[in-house]
């Protein structure tokens, strides 16, 4: 897997793009000799952060040293956090905080329909309980015996039925 693909589900519940030029921005008011824009590493360790990896984590899925990855992180991600507008500078310091510093600063994409969407195609299609057998195994014991039928529409149905909507 490249790099790109590494964490890439941040993309659908984040404005990356939004969030690369606003850190991208503060990284030039940290160090204005540095680079323009974010490195892909930058971007890298930043999507990984979205996904709720902790440095560690991400290190470990892209096989890197872990103090390695939180130096990294540390010396510049969260320095570039600190010199956004929208972020308190001291509550920064800990990756656990970001994805809700970057919350409340508005940068987490509203999914509100695509979480309908989901909800709505992924219940069965035609749920079916059918009772086989009901019995007295002695005086005290009742017995049932229950199929659970359950039917789910396959990725196919859902892209048809996303086309006609």
């Amino acid at each position: 897997m490249s790099n790109d693909e590494m964490f890439a589900e941040a993309a659908n519940h984040w404005d990356l793009e939004r969030l690369y030029r606003d850190l991208a921005e503060a990284k030039q008011k940290y160090a204005p000799r540095a680079r323009k824009g974010l490195t892909e590493r930058e971007k890298l360790y930043l999507r990984g952060l979205l996904c709720g990896c902790s440095p560690a984590e991400m290190a470990r899925q892209l096989l890197q040293s872990p103090k390695g990855v939180e130096v990294y992180v540390c010396k510049t991600l969260y320095q570039y956090f600190k010199r956004m507008g929208d972020t308190p500078n001291e509550k920064v310091g800990n990756w656990r905080n970001i994805n809700n510093l970057l919350e409340d600063a508005g940068y987490k994409s509203q999914t509100k329909s695509s979480v309908k969407y989901k909800l709505n195609y992924s219940l069965p299609l035609e749920p079916l309980v059918k009772i086989v057998n009901v019995g007295f195994e002695n005086h005290n014991t009742l017995s049932i015996d229950i199929n659970v039928r359950l039917a789910f529409p396959s990725d196919s149905e859902i892209e048809e039925k996303e086309e006609v909507n």
